[in-house]
């Protein structure tokens, strides 16, 4: 699944590609994903127009056309192609976009989760899902009070409650788990038993793994691999995730393997102490 770091590589690729391209046609495979608009309208909103620019709030690419912005949430398989109109369609690719140059860009989707909303510009973070999330770790309102704010009331898992996007948005199974490691906090910790210098140590470690993870251009592992020709070498950077039955590299401990909420989690035993 990709994760923020996965979705600003996507991004910061994509805005080399596609940018100021005009858009001469549009081709929509499967109307479910389209939230909030037909694909009669969809293409009447792009058709004509360019990308002027890409930007991304948590795990959301957000298409700008003029006036108009397209969000784009990858969800669980969501990947972009760039390939020459004259190529054939793969059943998985539900939307393409022709350019005028010859090239398309290709929403490729296996499980079909992903989504798209059209919505004005000035309505980005007003008017639009986005408006549901919480905080990225990189706002200057992302802070350990913030977080304190949200957090101090909850008795669900903390590994459970940093996945949820309407808290701190952009955190993904990976990261969490990193975040929750250099932390030296157990993933099953009820988020209501934290302490003040936790959601400080949280806020500082969620900037600085993502902050890493963007700069290695993501992490590449299991199903998710950027289509784009981009590998992810964050994987190589981690301490705890997939890394079950090897040695800690802080304690030598053996990292161990649970189930927070049904999603796999891992943690050093003597690092992250339960509390």
């Amino acid at each position: 699944m990709p994760e923020l770091p996965e979705v600003e590589t996507v991004r910061n690729t994509l805005k080399k590609l596609v940018l100021h391209k005009t858009i001469r046609d549009v081709d929509i495979f499967y109307d479910k994903m389209l939230r909030n608009i037909d694909a009669k309208q969809l293409h009447k909103e792009l058709v004509g127009k360019q990308f002027t620019d890409i930007l991304r709030y948590g795990k959301y690419l957000i298409f700008i056309l003029g006036d108009t912005a397209l969000l784009s949430h990858l969800r669980m398989e969501g990947r972009y192609f760039i390939k020459n109109m004259d190529l054939p369609r793969d059943k998985h690719e539900h939307m393409i976009i022709y350019f005028e140059d010859g090239e398309t860009l290709r929403y490729h989707d296996s499980r079909k989760f992903g989504t798209f909303d059209i919505v004005p510009v000035s309505e980005i973070y007003t008017n639009s899902p986005i408006t549901k999330m919480g905080y990225e770790p990189f706002h200057p309102l992302c802070t350990s009070n913030y977080l304190k704010e949200k957090l101090q009331h909850k008795s669900i898992a903390i590994k459970t409650a940093l996945l949820d996007q309407t808290i701190i948005a952009g955190l993904g199974n990976i990261y969490v788990d990193e975040v929750l490691f250099l932390s030296k906090i157990h993933p099953q910790t009820p988020a209501s038993n934290l302490r003040k210098k936790d959601y400080a140590q949280l806020v500082d470690n969620a900037k600085f793994v993502l902050n890493k993870a963007v700069e290695l251009g993501g992490t590449t592992i299991r199903s998710y691999t950027s289509s784009l020709g981009v590998t992810g070498r964050f994987q190589n950077e981690l301490f705890v995730h997939t890394k079950q039955g090897e040695k800690c590299r802080i304690c030598k401990t053996e990292i161990q393997k649970i189930k927070v909420n049904g999603r796999g989690t891992y943690f050093c035993p003597v690092c992250q102490k339960k509390t």
